[in-house]
């Protein structure tokens, strides 16, 4: 079983940073895709940011500029590193990540639960 756990969100003030973590466990030969995810109230899921294996990443135009996405292989590990928040950037970021149990097995995708970020004006 895999298991991926936020950590990092809290509340800021606009123009604030936070840097959110996201650590897998469990059954893992190799995290291809991994990346965040958010929800604010009201609006559908987004993709904020993801990275793959290789190190290419993928933002959102809302957040480009601002954010960064970075992976530590060793520690099966994703950061977001976000500066500059804005009160629109309130949300809940999940984690998202296509994992390999095993190295002839196939990528199986896993949410995390989710951690509440608030910028308040």
């Amino acid at each position: 079983q895999v298991q991926l756990v936020e950590s990092g969100g809290g509340l800021v003030q606009a123009g604030g940073s936070l840097r959110l973590s996201c650590a897998a466990s469990g059954s893992i030969f190799w995290i291809d895709t991994i990346g965040w995810y958010r929800q604010a109230p009201g609006k559908q899921r987004e993709l904020v940011a993801v990275i793959a294996s290789g190190g290419s990443t993928n933002y959102a135009g809302s957040v480009k500029g601002r954010f960064t996405i970075s992976r530590d292989n060793a520690k099966n590990t994703v950061y977001l590193q976000m500066n500059s928040l804005k009160p629109e950037d309130t949300a809940v970021y999940s984690c998202n990540a296509n994992i390999r149990p095993t190295a002839w097995g196939t990528s199986r995708n896993y949410w995390g639960q989710g951690t509440q970020v608030t910028v308040s004006s």
